[in-house]
C-alpha cells in the first residue's frame, strides 16, 4: 500500500494547473495593475496634448518617438541589470523611476503646459515601465520550467497586454467622465504603486533575488555580453527584429489613432472602447498562443500566425476604418482580428532564451531591446510619414514590415531542429 502512494503524483496548485508556476503568482498580479497604470494615457495623451495646443501633430509624435528609445535603452538594460543585480532589484529600481517621473510630468509639464519638460519627463519616465515588466519577464525565464515556459510566458503578456490596453482604456474612460482628463494620470499613478508594491512584497522565489551572473563576473562584460550575443548567436539578431517589428505598428496606432478617428467623425470614447476591444481578444489569445505555441512549434506559430496574420488584418483594420463609424461593426471586427493576430508572437518570448540555453539573461536582453525598440519605430514611422504621406501610407509600410518578419522568423530554428546538441 505504502508502495502504490510512493507512485501517486503530488497534488498540483490551482496555478500550477494553469501553467503559472506558482512561486510567480503575485508577480502577474503585481504586472497586471502596474500595467493598467502604465496604460490609462495612451489612448488619449496624443490627442489631448494636441486639443491643448501643446503640441501639433508632429511635435506629438516625437514626444513617443522620445519616449521609445528611452523605453528600448531601459529594455535592453533589464536583462543585462538582472545578471549583474537581480531580477528583483531591477523591477525595484524601474517602479521608483516610473513614479519619480511621472509626477515631475504632471507637474512641470503637462499641467503648466510646457512641453520641454513634457517631451523630457515622458522620456525619461520612459525608463521605469520596461525595467519593471522586463524584469519580471527574465525572472519567469529563469525560473519556470523548461517544458511550461511557451504558457508561462503567454500568462506574461496576458497580464502585460490585459492591464497596458486591454482594460487601460477602459479604466480611462471611466474616469475621464467621472473626474477629467488631467486628473485621470493621477489614477495612473496610484494603479502603478499599487501593482508595484504587491509584486516586490509577494514575489518570493529565490531565484530572481540574487543576480543571475556568475559570482565572479565582470561587471562591463556581462553588459557587452548582451550586445555580442548578437553576432556570436546571430538568430538572436534575427528574433530581435521579429521583436521589434512585433509591436511597433501597435505603438504607432496608439499614437495617430485617437486622432485619425477623431477626423474620420469616431466620438473619443467611440475610439477607446475599440481599442479596448482589440486588447481584449490580444489578452485572450496571448495565453491560447502560448499553449498553442508549445503543442504546434514556437517558430510556426510566430511566423505564421504573428507575421502573416497580422500584415492581413493591420490593412484589414485601415480598408474598414476609411470610411468611418458607418463602418463600426466591420472596424471592431478589424480590431479584434489584429489583437488576436498580434498573440501569435508569443512564442518568441520563450524561442529567444532557447536560442542560446547557456546565455538566457544575454538573450533576453536582445529581446527586451526588441520589445523596447518598437516604442520609437512605430512613432518614428509616423514622424517621417503621417503629415507627408498620410494614414493610408502609413498602414501599407505598417504592413509590410509584418511580411519581413513572417519570413525572419523562419529562420528562427531550434540547435536540435538542426541536429546540433541542445
Amino acid at each position: 500500500m505504502q508502495a502504490v502512494d510512493a507512485l501517486d503524483p503530488a497534488p498540483r496548485s490551482f496555478l500550477d494547473r494553469i501553467g503559472i508556476h506558482p512561486p510567480l503568482g503575485w508577480g502577474y498580479v503585481g504586472l497586471f495593475l502596474f500595467m493598467i497604470g502604465d496604460g490609462i494615457e495612451v489612448g488619449y495623451l496624443s490627442k489631448y496634448l494636441i486639443d491643448q495646443k501643446i503640441a501639433d501633430k508632429e511635435s506629438a509624435a516625437w514626444v513617443f518617438t522620445a519616449y521609445g528609445v528611452t523605453t528600448a535603452i531601459a529594455a535592453w538594460l533589464s536583462g543585462a541589470l538582472s545578471d549583474l543585480l537581480s531580477p528583483r532589484s531591477v523591477m525595484a529600481i524601474g517602479l521608483a523611476i516610473w513614479t519619480v517621473f511621472e509626477v515631475a510630468f504632471l507637474l512641470l509639464g503637462l499641467k503648466p503646459g510646457n512641453y520641454s519638460m513634457i517631451l523630457s519627463m515622458y522620456a525619461l519616465r520612459g525608463f521605469g515601465y520596461p525595467l519593471f515588466a522586463f524584469g519580471f519577464l527574465v525572472w519567469i525565464s529563469v525560473a519556470a520550467p523548461r517544458h511550461r515556459l511557451g504558457t508561462s510566458m503567454g500568462w506574461f503578456w496576458f497580464a502585460f497586454t490585459g492591464g497596458l490596453l486591454a482594460l487601460s482604456p477602459r479604466v480611462a474612460d471611466l474616469s475621464i467622465k467621472a473626474i477629467g482628463r488631467f486628473e485621470t494620470l493621477w489614477v495612473s499613478l496610484g494603479l502603478v504603486a499599487l501593482g508595484g508594491l504587491i509584486a516586490l512584497m509577494g514575489l518570493q522565489e529565490p531565484t530572481g533575488k540574487q543576480r543571475l551572473a556568475a559570482p565572479g563576473a565582470h561587471p562591463l562584460k556581462t553588459l557587452l555580453a548582451s550586445i555580442s550575443i548578437a553576432w556570436e548567436r546571430p538568430k538572436t539578431l534575427i528574433g530581435c527584429l521579429v521583436r521589434v517589428i512585433n509591436t511597433a505598428a501597435q505603438q504607432g496606432f496608439v499614437v495617430f489613432m485617437p486622432v485619425w478617428f477623431a477626423e474620420l467623425g469616431f466620438a473619443e470614447d467611440s475610439w477607446l472602447k475599440i481599442l479596448s476591444y482589440m486588447f481584449i481578444s490580444n489578452v485572450i489569445w496571448n495565453l491560447l498562443f502560448g499553449i498553442i505555441g508549445d503543442k504546434l512549434g514556437w517558430r510556426q506559430t510566430v511566423a505564421f500566425c504573428g507575421g502573416l496574420g497580422c500584415t492581413l488584418t493591420t490593412l484589414f483594420l485601415y480598408y474598414a476604418a476609411k470610411d468611418g463609424p458607418a463602418n463600426h461593426s466591420l472596424v471592431v471586427l478589424a480590431a479584434v482580428l489584429y489583437g488576436a493576430t498580434l498573440a501569435g508572437y508569443v512564442p518568441l518570448s520563450a524561442l529567444m532564451p532557447s536560442l542560446a540555453p547557456d546565455k538566457k539573461g544575454a538573450a533576453m536582453s536582445l529581446l527586451n531591446l526588441g520589445a523596447g525598440a518598437a516604442n520609437w519605430v512605430g512613432p518614428g514611422v509616423l514622424s517621417l510619414f503621417w503629415e507627408s504621406r498620410g494614414v493610408k501610407f502609413v498602414m501599407w509600410v505598417y504592413a509590410v514590415l509584418y511580411l519581413i518578419s513572417a519570413v525572419l522568423a523562419l529562420f528562427l530554428t531550434l540547435p536540435k531542429e538542426e541536429g546540433e546538441p541542445a
